[in-house]
């Protein structure tokens, strides 16, 4: 009979890319997924360093299974991902019955390493220091038939005071375009419509080749891809986002009118203090030009709150500027320490009550903000792709959820006749901070539509649409 599995995964959508082919390593090897509410005898974290609440989570699952790990030994747990990179000996010191640990660039190594821990009866560790193969070269089980990740590069050059992210990942390594369209090419014949393009700091793709127009060439050439009806991509920089990337969103039809576009302060003295090369005015000019480009695009950010040496003053400039901006949605984050990183050690550390009041204070503000903007949409109507539904009566979907072309969550009730992968023309009639509702009308069923994913892949990617999942 065969074993079971199951993967946890936090953190950014590059940790949710690798998890995919994670399980899909694990498919290969011959393990099945496990079903819903049943324990797995395989479970493995994909962790995340950026924040402490991710530390917390992983080592609150880990005492969790040790019972049922003493109670049951041939279970396996693995833990990779950036913390394992980071921490390996913390990891099996604070849960010495972990049976595998593995980094950021040894994937591929798992289902070797589980069955290493089973034949050796000991743990197995392997952490690799610098990437030998892209991801894109592992199977993948995908989380949704319609809709995929694809990697343009792997570790970040940036030196942000607050992130170790580039101490785990290494610096910047590129695909050739060749292998990202190659690999987008092999995504729609297989039924997808919708891809983002993924990188640490994804407009900076062409460094690696000394070519500044890389990333609006590949934009481009993505949109000469019959079957490929959607573009997105995550996460630029604004120190290297250029007007030619700008003109090549506007220009190319299945790009879409939505930028995220990490803020992460307001105040210029914070912006320097992150390390993070580029001033508000800079920020606000290429808000400016993405909107007289693009006047419907809907723009997104992060924002840090608490950072050290974070004044009152400083913070009150990011509430000007959110309200100067008019995000859509901010994705907002207190500070957390992380050892390694040079804002760890910075003084004039904010306490945690005044972080927290910060915090409080700027989610409502940002909160009225995207409300006033989401109620512009009312009376207007928007191309919903439809992503996962929600309810049931007598086998019916009764509501549809999806995103709009420029990453808005709109639900609707499903009056017609239309399943995941399809495209709906919806006429908005509420708003919410969070949200759209309207009326469906117009139902056109996509190649996307037409590949049937399971009830559970489609379920396990209705969490990739609400998720800010932006790295810092």
């Amino acid at each position: 009979m065969s074993r079971t599995y199951t993967v946890e995964t936090y953190g950014c959508q590059m940790n949710v890319h690798d998890s995919e082919r994670i399980s899909g390593l694990l498919d290969e090897a011959g393990f099945i997924p496990a079903e819903a509410g049943t324990q797995a005898d395989i479970v493995v974290f994909n962790t995340c360093a950026v924040r402490e609440n991710a530390d917390n989570k992983l080592y609150g699952n880990l005492s969790f299974l040790a019972p049922i790990k003493k109670a049951n030994p041939s279970m396996q747990i693995a833990v990779g991902g950036c913390l394992a990179q980071k921490d390996q000996a913390v990891i099996l010191k604070k849960a010495p019955y972990v049976d595998v640990v593995f980094g950021t660039h040894n994937v591929g190594s798992l289902p070797i390493l589980l069955e290493r821990a089973r034949i050796e009866e000991e743990s197995q560790v392997e952490i690799l220091e610098s990437l030998e193969h892209f991801p894109s070269t592992l199977p993948a089980r995908r989380l949704s038939a319609f809709s995929s990740w694809v990697s343009v590069s792997v570790g970040c050059n940036n030196t942000c005071t607050f992130c170790i992210v580039p101490t785990l990942r290494g610096i910047e390594k590129d695909r050739s375009a060749d292998d990202i369209l190659a690999e987008v090419r092999a995504l729609v014949e297989q039924g997808v419509i919708e891809i983002t393009l993924l990188g640490q700091n994804v407009n900076a793709y062409g460094v690696d080749f000394g070519s500044r127009t890389a990333f609006a060439d590949l934009l481009r050439d993505c949109g000469k891809i019959d079957g490929l009806e959607r573009v997105r991509f995550m996460s630029p920089h604004p120190r290297d986002f250029t007007d030619d990337v700008i003109e090549a969103m506007a220009e190319t039809a299945n790009v879409m009118p939505h930028l995220h576009m990490p803020l992460q302060s307001g105040s210029n003295s914070i912006l320097q203090a992150m390390r993070r090369s580029y001033r508000t005015d800079r920020y606000l000019g290429i808000l400016d030009r993405v909107r007289n480009a693009m006047p419907h695009a809907s723009i997104t950010t992060d924002i840090i709150v608490g950072f050290p040496g974070e004044t009152e003053e400083d913070f009150q400039a990011t509430m000007d500027l959110c309200t100067e901006a008019r995000f859509s949605a901010a994705y907002t984050y207190q500070y957390s320490k992380r050892p390694g990183t040079p804002a760890a050690t910075m003084p004039h550390q904010i306490t945690p009550e005044v972080v927290g009041e910060r915090y409080t204070r700027l989610h409502h503000h940002q909160q009225a903000i995207s409300l006033s903007v989401n109620q512009e949409a009312v009376g207007k109507t928007f191309k919903v792709l439809i992503g996962d539904y929600e309810g049931r009566r007598d086998g019916v979907q009764e509501r549809m959820t999806g995103r709009s072309e420029d990453f808005r969550l709109v639900h609707f009730a499903n009056s017609t006749i239309a399943r995941p992968g399809d495209e709906v023309e919806v006429l908005i009639t509420e708003a919410s901070a969070h949200y759209l509702i309207g009326n469906p009308g117009k139902v056109r069923a996509t190649r996307g539509g037409d590949a049937h994913a399971t009830r559970t892949q489609i379920r396990k990617a209705s969490t990739l649409l609400g998720m800010p999942g932006i790295k810092p």
